[in-house]
């Protein structure tokens, strides 16, 4: 599992753990979607959609500090 930790780059460590998330979630999904659990399904897809976008740039990380 990956660890928030800087590289000798700077920060990709922080987006390797994003992108980490983002996997899980897709298997989360599919795990959920087996058990008929929509809601949950629903509510693990917006994740996975956050997780894309804050990849992309589209989003920041967090909401109560500006990176």
């Amino acid at each position: 599992m990956p660890t928030d930790r800087k590289n000798t780059a700077g920060n990709d460590a922080p987006m390797d753990n994003i992108a980490y998330i983002r996997q899980m979630l897709v298997e989360l999904r599919q795990v959920a979607n087996a058990e008929g659990a929509d809601i949950l399904c629903y509510l693990i897809e917006m994740a996975y959609v956050e997780a894309g976008d804050v990849l992309s740039g589209l989003r920041p990380r967090s909401i109560r500090h500006r990176e």
